[in-house]
């Protein structure tokens, strides 16, 4: 079992819990279909205990192998889909779903990430909602007491203090996104669109209630996915913090994460030329040897977006370093700079050739 699901099993399995006293039947599709949004998390009945995160019927946690930094949260992830329904493969972009799926997520800090089950502080549960019109984004912020989480389109500031995996004191600005702030991360060809859900970033195992499997293994023996290929054909991002992967598809797969989502040709950094996407093959057109379509602070006074060899000459690497607004990069959804992320990028940087 790989170390990037470790945290997120812990939590999904308590899906397998039995149902708690609160449990008022299945989810409600009518309300997840409804143009006005529901005031709070669990008048969507997603959980059969939305503080514990117990999944209520047709949820099942998944997890993605390289998934994006968000200032050291911990994020538990679901899927919703209606009785009846799955979901189609593509082999390359998120898998096609169904109108009423719904991807669900819940970022937390435990109060020491070395053990990550203890003393869980839930910030917020976003919601990504297939509805007949397109896809919608909500956010649900969870009270001081943890006992229930609010609808919150205008954002909102949170000072959250933690202990890191390496023992140190952390203090982090963390910012729940505005409803505009969604549609700028999960924007593709200009209309909101599910980022995190391609077939390459689920081919990975999974702690499920009944045993270890590999997720699209699972989705498509449990009929949740349909036209998936043997399993030999399927496409995988790497797990970038597994030592025991090839530094550069780890590098690679960082760089998809954490700004292939808007640096890709459908995304809404297309404009700058830069596309960090796997799927893109071209070297110049992930960085190596590019230089940037606007000089200025952004660039650091440096000329190329990635130069092997040398991370310190490129601009990706001092993008990634920085918490300057205008700088940094991604400059959506952190305030603090992932150390081990940084050093894996700058690692790929400095052993290309």
């Amino acid at each position: 079992m790989r170390r990037a699901f470790a945290a997120l099993a812990a939590l999904a399995l308590l899906g397998a819990a039995p149902a708690p006293a609160q449990d008022t039947g299945g989810v409600a599709l009518k309300a997840l279909l409804s143009s006005t949004p529901a005031p709070t998390l669990a008048a969507y009945r997603l959980f059969t205990d939305d503080v514990a995160q117990h999944a209520n019927t047709g949820v099942t946690p998944y997890a993605l192998n390289t998934p994006l930094f968000s200032d050291y949260a911990e994020k538990s992830r679901f899927l919703y889909l209606p009785p009846g329904k799955h979901a189609a493969y593509r082999p390359e972009g998120a898998v096609e779903l169904p109108v009423g799926a719904t991807l669900i997520k819940t970022f937390a800090y435990p109060a020491d990430l070395r053990r990550p089950a203890e003393a869980v502080r839930r910030i917020e549960t976003r919601l990504l909602i297939h509805r007949r019109s397109g896809w919608v984004a909500l956010t649900y912020v969870w009270n001081d007491e943890q006992t229930q989480a609010v609808l919150k389109r205008a954002g909102k500031r949170l000072d959250v203090s933690f202990t890191d995996a390496h023992g140190q004191a952390r203090q982090v600005d963390y910012h729940v996104p505005n409803q505009n702030q969604c549609k700028e991360c999960h924007s593709l060809s200009g209309r909101i669109a599910p980022i995190g859900v391609k077939a390459r970033n689920l081919n990975g195992v999974f702690a499920y209630a009944e045993g270890p499997e590999n997720q699209l293994a699972h989705w498509t023996r449990t009929g949740m996915l349909m036209g998936a290929p043997t399993p030999d054909k399927w496409p995988r991002t790497a797990v970038w913090d597994d030592p025991a992967e090839p530094l550069a598809a780890r590098g690679r797969a960082y760089l998809d994460g954490n700004c292939g989502h808007c640096h890709n040709p459908k995304g809404t950094a297309s404009n700058t030329g830069l596309f960090l996407n796997l799927e893109e093959a071209r070297p110049a057109r992930y960085g190596i040897g590019k230089r940037p379509v606007a000089a200025g602070k952004g660039s650091g006074d440096l000329e190329t977006d990635l130069v092997p060899g040398r991370p310190d000459a490129s601009i990706i690497a001092f993008r990634m370093a920085s918490t300057e607004p205008g700088v940094m990069m991604p400059e959506l959804g952190r305030s603090i700079v992932h150390d081990e992320g940084l050093a894996v990028v700058r690692d790929y940087i400095a052993r290309m050739h």
